[in-house]
C-alpha cells in the first residue's frame, strides 16, 4: 500500500479520488449485487467461493461482472498486508437515464469498501446467542433467490425490530411462515446427525459460510440437508447454528420463549471456517 492510499477507506472503480454518479442504479433501484468478507494480512478469505458467489450473483441480474484480477488487485491496493479488515465489494449495473429500462452498452460500477473487522462479544462464542423472531415476513421472488442483491430494505426493517443489546440476530420467515435466515446469517439446525439449512429457492440469501459449512459437514460426522423447515420443526432442533462469513458460527440459546444448553457444534464450524 502506498502513501496516497494508505488511509483510503473505498476505491471506485480502481481509483480513490471519484465518487458515484447519482445516476447510478444501485443508487436509484438497488440494482446490484455485493459480497462481504474477512481480509487477513492482505488476503482475502476464502476467496474462491467469494468470487464464485459474486459471478453466479452478477449472472443471475444479467450484470457485468469484473474480473478477479482487477479485484483483487482493487484490495491489494486498499488493504495493508499486516493489518486485518473487512471488505466489500459491490457492483452495480451502471448508470442510466431514469426509468427502469438501461442501454445495451452499460458498464458495471464496482466499489471496494474497507472498514474494521467488528469486534464481536466473546461471550457470543461461549455462552451461545439470544434470537429475535422478527413479525416482518420475506416475500417469495424465485427469480431473486439465495442473491445477495443490493436491495435489502426487508432486512433494514427487521431490524429496527429490536434495540436489545442482548439479542445479536433476528430470524426471518417467508410469508408461508417457513424458516429461511436471519438478518444477517444464514441458519443451521441439528437434529442428531442430520444437519438442515432451510431452502432458499423462494427468497434469501445464499452466503459463503453457509456454503462452506454445507460442504464440510461430513467432517464432523454430520450430514448436510437442504430442506423447508417450520418454524415449529426448528424448535425441536438440538442445536441452532447462526453463521456468516464475519462472525463464523455461533450457537442460538434462546428463541421465542425458548431455550437451549450450550453445546459445542459452533466451536467446531468456526474452527472448519478457519481452514
Amino acid at each position: 500500500m502506498n502513501q496516497e492510499t494508505k488511509n483510503v477507506q473505498y476505491l471506485i472503480n480502481g481509483k480513490a479520488s471519484l465518487g458515484l454518479s447519482a445516476l447510478d442504479r444501485g443508487l436509484s433501484y438497488g440494482d446490484g449485487v455485493f459480497r462481504t468478507l474477512l481480509v487477513k494480512a492482505g488476503v482475502p478469505q476464502h476467496w474462491y467461493l467469494q468470487y464464485q458467489k459474486l459471478a453466479e450473483d452478477c449472472q443471475a441480474l444479467n450484470i457485468s461482472c469484473p474480473n478477479e484480477d482487477v479485484l483483487l488487485k482493487d484490495i491489494q491496493t486498499l488493504f495493508d498486508g499486516k493489518l486485518d479488515a473487512v471488505a466489500k465489494i459491490i457492483v452495480t449495473r451502471g448508470e442510466s437515464a431514469r426509468g427502469y429500462g438501461y442501454p445495451a452498452d452499460i458498464r458495471a460500477n464496482r466499489v471496494v469498501i474497507k472498514s474494521q473487522t467488528p469486534a464481536y462479544p466473546g461471550i457470543n462464542q461461549t455462552h451461545g446467542v439470544n434470537l429475535h423472531l422478527c413479525q416482518l415476513r420475506l416475500g417469495l421472488q424465485p427469480k431473486l433467490a439465495g442473491v445477495k442483491h443490493l436491495n435489502r430494505l426487508e432486512n433494514v426493517l427487521a431490524r429496527t425490530e429490536w434495540n436489545d443489546v442482548n439479542i445479536a440476530d433476528g430470524l426471518l420467515l417467508d410469508t408461508n411462515g417457513n424458516v429461511i435466515e436471519c438478518t444477517m446469517s444464514n441458519v443451521f439446525a441439528r437434529f442428531g446427525k442430520d444437519l438442515i439449512t432451510p431452502s432458499l429457492e423462494q427468497c434469501g440469501v445464499a452466503g459463503t459460510a453457509r456454503a462452506l459449512i454445507i460442504k464440510s459437514a461430513a467432517k464432523l460426522n454430520l450430514v448436510a440437508k437442504i430442506e423447508t423447515i417450520s418454524l415449529d420443526k426448528l424448535m425441536q432442533a438440538d442445536e441452532i447454528i447462526i453463521c456468516n462469513s464475519l462472525l463464523g458460527a455461533w450457537q442460538a440459546v434462546s428463541l421465542n420463549g425458548q431455550q437451549w444448553a450450550k453445546k459445542n457444534l459452533d466451536s467446531q464450524l468456526r474452527e472448519m471456517l478457519l481452514n
